[in-house]
């Protein structure tokens, strides 16, 4: 990740229970973590020489969003002009899945408009994932 020119963001759904919005986030940045094994920093020591595993090397906003708001950003998404930002999604589909498999199998019986969106993160340059969420408050 060159740090300086890309941004990662989280945009949550800011009608869900704390609970529920921190696990939305948790499984946004573990997928993150795998796809993106460069985001991560290198472990740590503390004084006492305790060793810590590397976090994330940039600030991560979490932001909020509506049910328009991920519809908004899947269809921008798929522009051309934002080609270079990456996206990964959490849906209220997963969720209630019990089983990966499950989840693979219901969502290939499922069209894109019929996903309800929990949260989304997006990494790209920094100017192009602030034109798509330069607008959204930070989650509270």
């Amino acid at each position: 990740m060159k740090q300086e020119l890309d941004k990662c963001v989280l945009v949550i759904d800011e009608a869900m229970p704390r609970g529920l919005a921190a696990n939305t986030a948790a499984i946004l940045g573990i997928t993150w973590g795998r796809l993106r094994p460069e985001l991560v920093g290198e472990d740590v020591t503390d004084a006492a020489g305790a060793i810590h595993p590397g976090i994330i090397r940039t600030p991560v906003p979490v932001l909020s969003g509506r049910p328009e708001t991920f519809q908004t950003l899947r269809r921008q998404l798929a522009e051309l002009e934002f080609a270079d930002v990456a996206a990964v999604d959490f849906t209220e589909l997963a969720q209630s899945c019990r089983t990966y498999g499950e989840f693979i199998e219901k969502m290939a019986r499922t069209g894109p408009g019929e996903l309800r969106y929990l949260g989304m993160a997006l990494l790209g340059p920094r100017h192009q994932v602030d034109r798509l969420t330069g607008s959204l408050p930070l989650l509270r």
